[in-house]
């Protein structure tokens, strides 16, 4: 397969997986809506980063091994759904919050980091990183990608960029998300309802959680 007849292959089927409603779309813009742009892309690339797990064992040829054993599914599975759980009761145990000017949080970002930030960056990075490493869903589409949609005979090198390249569509996808929900007009309206936005997806994570446990494979 050419080069170039890949990469669109892979621009066109991953961008559609990107875009397709899920718990990193929610947990997204649960983090935008309720803590602004800065927090929504810190989960981003934390989302990104990932997805990087899931490309480096697919590349190495695990993932087929994973998509076909049921223990490993079923212990992904059980993992992923137990913490979507966890997240969506966070959100869920949101107290209301005083309004804060967005103008001048805005700035306040800009100022030195002090320790409680750097802590909720890695906690940030950390929710976005799991929710997407424990995605059971995984597995098998990049089996589908790497065995169906691209030839097996791909060098490594190829299937490396081909690799960057899906982070690269990953994190421009959620990061126009976050920039979108962070317009100040928009924030500024959902504000005031800043719990019951947590409250509100934090619940749409628990059912997304319920479902991944207890649905069929």
């Amino acid at each position: 397969m050419e080069f170039w007849h890949g990469f669109l292959l892979i621009t066109s089927v991953h961008l559609l997986a990107a875009m397709s409603p899920g718990p990193d779309f929610v947990l997204v813009s649960r983090e935008t809506l309720t803590k602004g742009r800065r927090t929504g892309l810190i989960c981003s690339l934390g989302i990104t980063l990932g997805l990087a797990i899931h490309i480096i064992y697919s590349v190495l040829g695990l993932a087929a091994i994973i998509a076909h054993s049921q223990p490993l599914l079923t212990a992904i599975k059980w993992l992923g759904g137990a913490y979507l759980i966890y997240l969506g009761w966070q959100g869920i145990g949101a107290k209301p919050k005083k309004p804060v000017n967005l103008p001048h949080s805005t700035a306040a970002n800009c100022s030195k980091p002090s320790s409680s930030d750097i802590e909720s960056t890695f906690a940030t990075l950390r929710r976005g990183f799991f929710c997407n490493v424990f995605n059971p869903k995984a597995p098998v589409y990049f089996v589908a990608i790497f065995t169906l949609v691209l030839s097996p005979d791909i060098p490594l090198w190829q299937l490396s960029i081909y690799g960057v390249w899906m982070m690269v569509l990953q994190m421009a996808w959620f990061s126009t998300v976050v920039m979108l929900l962070s317009i100040p007009a928009i924030l500024r309206r959902f504000q005031r309802f800043e719990h019951w936005i947590d409250r509100i997806l934090g619940s749409a994570m628990i059912v997304l959680g319920l479902n991944l446990i207890f649905r069929s494979r």
